[in-house]
């Protein structure tokens, strides 16, 4: 068990909140989930499954600035794919009310102030750590001007940043979230997607996110470490109106996720987006859920993920090459194998009868009848990647050459190369060979070995397809520590389109669907695919240097 499992566990044996466990996943609705987001979600909903407790899913709506229905619709949609069920839907909008009212109560028992400064007034007089912040001119304005000036911020008779309402704590305070933090301000410019123009005053994180938990009956508050210097002042506002003795939300942090080649960055990723340096939010590249899922990484590849990286309390930064050797361990015993040449060129088998075609039987994966097999149509010409000839081969060279080397078509038969043509500008358009009739794979005259085994497909029944090779989105390890601007550090590589000539097993395909193209990597359907139009992305190149380095 990870640390908070263990907290759960003797939270559990010692009947804290009667034996109650209830977690919540609360993001904001301004943007795609990214994997950062399920590590959390790993936790808070892992917490609930694994000890009967329910996981909820809750919405910090508290800013109608950054927020849309959009980012509501693709959470919900990325949480039921990585295979999580929530107990119920809720959103801070909800508890509007009760949070008004206890801001209310806060002014009236002298625990908050209407403050007339800037931001920028507020930000000077908070002092430094090592310094002691200044007290407002406006702290110790009567009880009954405060709640007259927030009832006017609330019917929207104060323009947007001209007033806040900031609760009384201590000025001198070394934890500067003590320092009078904001609990109010004024949101006029945009409608909520929830609540439309009801408010004109929204709540702080600091000061909705505790009391949202407390409405709600959360028992585990898990969050990241960033959130330590917090829990005193979430804390803090269960206090002044929560008796000490009667049931309490705890807050619990573990360390964020951080990986390599990638930024988790919200607003940097919004900037991707809108600049037009990717494709959208679900572009393969970026490394968002739906993303992940368009690069066909799988909801178990990723889940696996988080369980190998587990939780701790210390920073640190994770190797793209763990996810990405996860992905290829997930996909390695289910992804059928199929054939896909990239830079085709033809080969004629001169000794096989004009009209002869025949159906060749594969294994979806060798070795595994149990996952199936598939019919390949086989004839005289065929396509065959252009790097399995070589016009006069070196010792080295186990391919197709001529000089009567014999090399195994993949699950078909021996053929031995016996020349090529060119076109006007020396290059190779078309490779001749003859084909051994008596050596087919499965039959009796099959079982001969060659040192080489070289891929095919049939050039009558060949598709066409699109193929996007998709690589790390930036050229340095970690881009949040450079001191560029992050957009200088894309790699220009990151994404190639190429086409390819794949086998007619894969005309009726579905989106999502997983390959492995032979010698070439994992690849799933991409969502452009439609009929007549085949498009495949990259998830993952074969080779995986993961186990070497660790």
């Amino acid at each position: 068990m990870n640390f908070i499992e263990e907290i759960v566990e003797k939270d559990l044996q010692e009947k804290k909140n009667d034996g109650r466990i209830q977690t919540r996943f609360p993001p904001e609705p301004n943007g795609y989930l990214h994997i950062g987001h399920v590590k959390a979600i790993c936790m808070d909903f892992g917490i609930a499954e694994r000890f009967g407790g329910v996981c909820n899913l809750r919405f910090d709506d508290t800013n109608p600035v950054k927020e849309d229905v959009e980012y509501v619709d693709s959470i919900m949609r990325d949480i039921a794919w990585l295979g999580f069920h929530w107990g119920n839907v809720y959103y801070a909008s909800d508890y509007f009310q009760q949070l008004y009212d206890l801001a209310i109560r806060f002014i009236k028992e002298g625990k908050a102030y209407v403050d007339e400064q800037t931001a920028e007034q507020i930000a000077e007089q908070k002092g430094t750590p090592t310094e002691p912040g200044q007290n407002s001119p406006y702290r110790d304005r009567p009880v009954e001007e405060n709640l007259r000036l927030f009832q006017a911020m609330q019917n929207g008779e104060v323009p947007d940043g001209k007033m806040v309402l900031r609760a009384k704590i201590d000025m001198a305070n070394p934890n500067m979230h003590f320092r009078d933090p904001i609990m109010y301000r004024i949101i006029t410019t945009h409608p909520h997607h929830r609540t439309g123009r009801r408010w004109n005053v929204y709540p702080m994180y600091d000061f909705a996110h505790g009391q949202s938990d407390y409405f709600e009956g959360v028992t585990h508050s898990i969050c990241t470490l960033e959130f330590v210097v917090h829990r005193p002042l979430y804390d803090w506002f269960i206090d002044q109106f929560v008796p000490q003795n009667e049931y309490r939300p705890h807050q619990y942090e573990f360390n964020r996720l951080n990986i390599t080649y990638t930024v988790m960055s919200k607003r940097k990723m919004l900037q991707l987006v809108k600049e037009g340096l990717v494709a959208g939010w679900d572009d393969p590249r970026m490394p968002t859920v739906c993303g992940l899922r368009r690069r066909g990484y799988t909801a178990e590849a990723i889940r696996a993920f988080i369980d190998k990286i587990g939780y701790t309390k210390v920073e640190g930064m994770i190797d793209l090459g763990l996810l990405e050797h996860t992905v290829r361990e997930c996909l390695k015993e289910k992804a059928p194998r199929v054939c896909a040449i990239f830079d085709p060129v033809r080969l004629i088998l001169t000794n096989w009868p004009e009209n002869r075609q025949e159906d060749i039987t594969a294994e979806n994966i060798d070795g595994m009848p149990e996952l199936g097999t598939r019919r390949m149509p086989f004839g005289k010409e065929l396509w065959i990647e252009r790097q399995d000839f070589q016009e006069e081969g070196d010792k080295n060279f186990y391919r197709l050459s001529p000089g009567g080397r014999e090399v195994r078509l993949k699950s078909a038969y021996i053929v031995q190369a016996t020349g090529c043509e060119k076109d006007s500008e020396g290059r190779i358009t078309t490779v001749y060979a003859t084909c051994d009739l008596d050596s087919k794979s499965g039959t009796e005259g099959g079982n001969r070995k060659t040192k080489a085994t070289i891929n095919w497909v049939e050039c009558n029944s060949a598709l066409d397809a699109e193929v996007r090779l998709y690589d790390r989105l930036f050229a340095v390890e970690n881009p949040s520590a450079d001191e560029r601007d992050f957009r200088e550090l894309l790699n220009p590589d990151s994404l190639k389109v190429t086409t390819a000539k794949v086998e007619s097993s894969l005309r009726n395909v579905q989106m999502q669907d997983h390959f492995q193209f032979l010698k070439q990597g994992y690849f799933v359907v991409d969502d452009d695919s439609a009929p007549g139009r085949l498009v495949f992305n990259r998830t993952a190149s074969l080779k995986d240097n993961w186990q070497k380095k660790a």
